[in-house]
């Protein structure tokens, strides 16, 4: 049986490999340090992404250890038991994903475009006079926060204690968390109610042109979203609109660096743009893993699931199925066919998914625009993320105009 060790340094580096031996020697993985099956076919994954009759996206539902401290820590949380897009299943997801989309849309986000390209602008001006710069510290997180805070109506001035608590909130995503980031997020979620209680209040008073202001007015048959909704959907923002972009930015520069044909194809064409926003996505995905709880007894590829186990969609393992994807361990800007599940599918497909590719377009063209090559400093890279997030906290690179 393969075997599968997500604590080794080298999966950090590269999990691609340990992927394809389970892919290849037992696709329907039960791990006993994870207490949890792991699922590493394309098709495996996408089916419990589709089947929400019989997986649950509420860990609640989970048996053993993990059931009881998800249920713990949902009595515990400053939040308490405030449904989230994340952790709810229909019909109350339908409910909060209409009220929510109908103010979310691509139509909103398509209009931010010229303000996202003024931010980058602004941005790249700020190292503009560098060969050397820490492309995470200076473009790719800053970019994001900046967009998210924007869009929420957050004062320029708050941006910084955004992402302090965005980082501490998406360290929560590790499968084995430390008390140490437990109590960190817990105290940066009391932070957070705070902040947004006393906004959201405001915005009641006097709405401005912002989302908060719209998630006050909308409803859905006659039922609006109450104050604690609005926080679950804006902490939600704030860690998948901050985080995941930037590790699609990241992992897309050391995808460029390691690839640099690919770099002058793209900067003598940006046609190929789209294409390479999409490989990026699928090659390196800034989210990994989906995690899922069975609600029914029930078999997939031979293997007998118990209802209340815990199984996972490793959607980066799936990006990389030779069953799906033509050589998927190549680097290929001009790839057709490319079905990746890096923002999920089915009823939890990602209402950020827009947002991230016109802010990784944006970002990406202006690099082109500015710089004729890209490559990796000498400087330590430092890789961040989590088993189900990838991404990078420090990518020192070196440029020539």
């Amino acid at each position: 049986m393969s075997i599968f060790n997500p604590f080794v340094p080298s999966f950090k580096i590269n999990p691609y490999l340990q992927y394809s031996r389970l892919r290849t020697g037992d696709p329907v993985h039960r791990s006993m340090a994870l207490q949890s099956w792991i699922l590493t076919r394309y098709e495996d994954c996408l089916h419990i992404l589709k089947d929400v009759e019989n997986f649950s996206s509420d860990g609640r539902y989970a048996s053993g250890d993990i059931g009881r401290a998800v249920r713990e820590q949902r009595k515990t949380s400053p939040l308490g038991d405030v449904d989230s897009l994340l952790t709810v299943d229909p019909p109350t997801h339908t409910r909060l994903r209409n009220i929510i989309s109908r103010e979310f849309t691509p139509r909103r986000v398509e209009l931010l475009s010229p303000r996202i390209e003024e931010i980058s602008h602004e941005l790249f001006n700020e190292i503009n006079e560098l060969d050397e710069f820490d492309m995470i510290g200076s473009l790719a997180l800053p970019l994001p926060v900046i967009v998210i805070a924007e869009l929420l109506g957050i004062p320029a001035s708050d941006r910084q204690l955004f992402k302090e608590w965005s980082n501490k909130l998406a360290a929560t995503t590790d499968v084995f968390n430390s008390e140490q980031a437990i109590q960190e997020a817990q105290e940066a979620t009391l932070e957070l109610i705070s902040y947004f209680s006393d906004f959201i209040d405001a915005r009641r008073r006097s709405p401005e042109d912002d989302l908060i202001s719209a998630f006050v007015d909308a409803q859905s048959e006659g039922i609006q979203l109450s104050n604690d909704e609005i926080l679950a959907f804006s902490i939600l923002l704030l860690v998948a609109g901050n985080e995941t972009t930037t590790n699609l930015i990241g992992n897309g520069i050391i995808a460029l660096i390691n690839n640099p044909k690919s770099f002058s194809a793209v900067k003598e064409n940006f046609e190929l743009l789209p294409s390479m926003i999409e490989e990026i996505l699928r090659f390196d995905s800034p989210v990994q893993g989906v995690v899922r709880i069975a609600k029914n007894d029930l078999s997939l590829q031979g293997k007998d699931i118990s209802a209340g186990e815990v199984v996972m969609a490793m959607v980066g393992a799936a990006n990389h199925d030779p069953e799906q994807f033509a050589k998927p361990e190549f680097f290929d800007i001009n790839r057709l066919q490319n079905k990746h599940l890096s923002f999920g599918l089915g009823p939890h497909f990602c209402l950020g998914a827009p947002l991230a590719r016109l802010e990784a377009t944006v970002l990406f063209k202006e690099l082109f625009d500015r710089f004729s090559v890209i490559e990796g400093a000498r400087s330590d890279v430092e890789r961040g993320g989590t088993l189900l997030l990838r991404g990078f906290t420090k990518l020192p690179v070196q440029v020539q105009k």
